[in-house]
């Protein structure tokens, strides 16, 4: 096996076992940290890949300042196993049964799927310079502009509710 193998299966591994404890983790703070240990090792995917810039952006923006204002929002709405409403069981089979139903369709469609054949064509553009990847994403023809914009006020529209939810009512 190839040293990209082994690191591609190390990083596989984090990530599932990190997401797995996202989900299952009874703590909303230890929540958020495996979650950033997953960021970190998708971030390690790209760098497999030779995406620099992806990896290097990807770490900046969700490891960095999506978890950061996620952790100061579990901080400051100090949730406690007290406040926490408990699911009733019917509703815990239905999400237990509809993760079974998504896995069994996600195995059918990679049994079903068929590699690529045929050769790859090369544009001859570098995608890893900064500034072709802002004119890709900010070109008017292309038409990457408007939900690009759509996303940094759908990320504004987040950071002004969390803060609103964490705000505490007088009493």
């Amino acid at each position: 096996m190839s040293v990209i193998t082994i690191l591609f299966i190390l990083l596989s591994a984090v990530a599932v076992a990190s997401a797995f404890m996202t989900i299952f983790s009874k703590n909303p703070i230890h929540s958020a940290i495996y979650l950033v240990i997953c960021f970190f090792s998708i971030a390690g995917h790209y760098l497999l890949l030779n995406a620099q810039f992806l990896a290097l952006v990807h770490i900046i923006v969700y490891s960095g300042a999506i978890m950061i204002l996620f952790l100061f929002t579990v901080m400051l709405m100090n949730l406690n196993k007290e406040d926490e409403v408990h699911k009733p069981r019917l509703q815990r089979w239905a999400a237990v049964l509809f993760f079974f139903l998504l896995c069994c369709v996600m195995i059918a469609i990679f049994f079903e799927s068929k590699p690529i054949v045929g050769l790859y064509d090369y544009t001859g553009v570098d995608y890893q310079s900064i500034k072709v990847l802002g004119q890709v994403l900010l070109d008017s023809e292309n038409g990457f502009m408007v939900p690009f914009e759509f996303a940094s006020v759908l990320l504004l529209v987040a950071m002004i509710g969390a803060v609103l939810l964490s705000k505490k009512e007088k009493s």
